[in-house]
C-alpha cells in the first residue's frame, strides 16, 4: 500500500516537472519566436511609412513610431517602439506608456518592455550604467539620452513614469527625460527594474543622416 503511494507520488511528481517545464519552454522560447517575428513586420512596416512620408502625427494603439537603440545592448541592438503599455502591445515590441512625452519631448519619454519572452526587449536592462547612450530616432530626428540612474522599486510607484521621474503624476516637468521598465528579478513580477535617463541633445536626420556618434560608443 505504501509503495504503490510513493510510486504514485513520485509518478505526479515526473508529470508536474514536465508540465512546469514545457511551460517555460513556452513561455521563454516560442513566445520569443513569435514575438521577433512581430517585431520584424512593425519594424518593417515603420521604415516603410517613414520612406513613404505618411507617418501618422499621432500613433495609434499598437502602432510603431520610433525605434530604440541602445549600444550597450549589442552593436546592431535597435527595436521599434509601439505606442502602449497593454499585454497585447507588448507582445510586438517596448511600448510607450500613452500620455507621456514623445521622444525629445520636455518630459518623460517613458517605454516597459518585457525582461523574459515575448521577445525579451529588455532582458539585459540591468547591465546598463550611468553615462550609457540610449538613442531614439524617429522619423526626421536622433534623440540621444543618457543613463542616470538604475533602482528597483515596487510595481504600484507609478511615479517612475510621472513629467519628472518621482514626481506627482501631474507635475510639471523639469526637463527631458527618459524612463525604461521591466520586471525583476527575471522569471518575476515581483518587482520593477527602473533605468532613467536625461536628454543629451537631438540632431536632425538631415544633419546626421547616419546616426549621431553616440551609437558607436560601447
Amino acid at each position: 500500500m505504501t509503495r504503490t503511494i510513493l510510486r504514485g507520488l513520485s509518478e505526479l511528481a515526473v508529470t508536474a516537472g514536465a508540465v512546469l517545464l514545457l511551460f517555460v519552454v513556452y513561455e521563454v522560447w516560442v513566445t520569443d519566436l513569435w514575438s521577433d517575428r512581430a517585431q520584424d513586420q512593425v519594424a518593417e512596416e515603420l521604415r516603410e511609412d517613414w520612406t513613404s512620408g505618411t507617418p501618422d502625427a499621432e500613433p495609434d494603439s499598437g502602432q510603431a513610431f520610433a525605434f530604440v537603440h541602445v549600444p550597450r545592448f549589442g552593436e546592431d541592438w535597435t527595436r521599434a517602439v509601439v505606442e502602449g503599455t497593454d499585454p497585447d502591445e507588448l507582445e510586438d515590441g517596448p511600448g510607450h506608456y500613452a500620455g507621456s512625452a514623445m521622444p525629445g519631448e520636455r518630459g518623460n519619454f517613458a517605454m516597459a518592455g518585457h525582461r523574459v519572452g515575448r521577445g525579451s526587449p529588455f532582458i539585459a536592462l540591468d547591465v546598463l550604467r550611468p553615462g550609457d547612450p540610449v538613442v531614439v530616432e524617429t522619423v526626421d530626428a536622433w534623440h540621444v539620452y543618457r543613463v542616470t540612474t538604475t533602482t528597483v522599486v515596487d510595481p504600484s510607484q507609478s511615479s517612475v513614469v510621472a513629467p519628472t521621474p518621482g514626481g506627482a503624476a501631474n507635475g510639471e516637468a523639469t526637463g527631458a527625460f527618459l524612463t525604461m521598465t521591466t520586471c525583476h528579478p527575471k522569471f518575476s513580477t515581483r518587482e520593477r527594474l527602473v533605468v532613467h535617463g536625461e536628454l543629451e541633445t537631438s540632431v536632425g536626420k538631415a544633419e546626421a543622416p547616419d546616426g549621431p556618434a553616440a551609437l558607436e560608443e560601447v
